[in-house]
């Protein structure tokens, strides 16, 4: 019997909105993401939704003010929500909309043959060589980062710097769950504040900020959300690592 999508819509202890599509494993690889996005548009709270890119690949909603990233896998597609933000230019990054999520096969070993390429080595000491799952975290939070800084060029290695893991959460939003352990991070970012009535050739200042970062388990894989503690939510009740 041919699988169907499956299509759900979870809050997160963090207040980040998760919708995820998973099933239908006889497709694969363009035309499975093409199918399962289209479910996403379709289950809109207010009618179809139509997806969008800015300059620097960062994808919106038309018609609406809400930060989204959108991460796909084998059989997953994940689109992150924060909550309206009008008094925000979503174009460019701000501590009030920074997030970005990313998701990996927990059985994915090829990032352990890359792990020198996105790992410093400060990070190596706490990221194990040994531990399948601590690479998958640390990989997924990296890409994470890189979409919540919203700046081209990014070094995974000397831009993006993991201080602390977060566990993957596989209680998420059971009852009498513990609160998860969140991770911690910082990337660098482009100051793009008054940068529009500069000349092009203006270099842009970038300056280091403090990120956050969650993880849970579905369908096989780790999803990292990484977010500014300063950004939109819908509630919260996580503990610090």
């Amino acid at each position: 019997m041919e699988t169907e999508f499956i299509y759900w819509r979870h809050p997160t202890p963090v207040g980040i909105k998760v919708e995820e599509i998973s099933g239908m494993e006889n497709k694969s690889g363009k035309l499975w993401r093409d199918m399962a996005m289209q479910i996403y548009c379709e289950n809109g709270v207010d009618g179809f939704r139509e997806i969008g890119h800015f300059a620097n690949g960062a994808p919106f909603l038309f018609g609406l003010t809400s930060r989204i990233s959108i991460t796909h896998t084998a059989h997953l597609l994940a689109v992150a929500t924060l909550p309206k933000t009008p008094e925000a230019n979503l174009s460019q990054f701000a501590p009030r909309t920074a997030m970005g999520i990313d998701a990996e096969r927990l059985d994915r070993e090829q990032v352990l043959r890359v792990r020198d390429k996105f790992l410093s080595d400060e990070e190596k000491a706490i990221v194990s060589e040994d531990s399948l799952e601590a690479n998958i975290i640390a990989w997924t939070s990296k890409e994470a980062l890189y979409k919540a800084a919203m700046t081209e060029g990014l070094d995974f290695r000397n831009d993006i710097t993991i201080k602390s893991l977060p566990a993957i959460d596989r209680q998420m939003n059971l009852p009498g769950a513990p609160a998860p352990v969140i991770g911690k991070a910082q990337v660098l970012v482009a100051d793009m504040r008054n940068h529009q009535d500069e000349s092009p050739a203006t270099e842009i200042r970038k300056e280091v900020v403090e990120m956050e970062l969650y993880s849970y388990e579905s369908e096989g894989c780790c999803v990292t959300i990484a977010y500014s503690p300063k950004c939109a939510k819908f509630g919260r009740k996580a503990s610090k690592a």
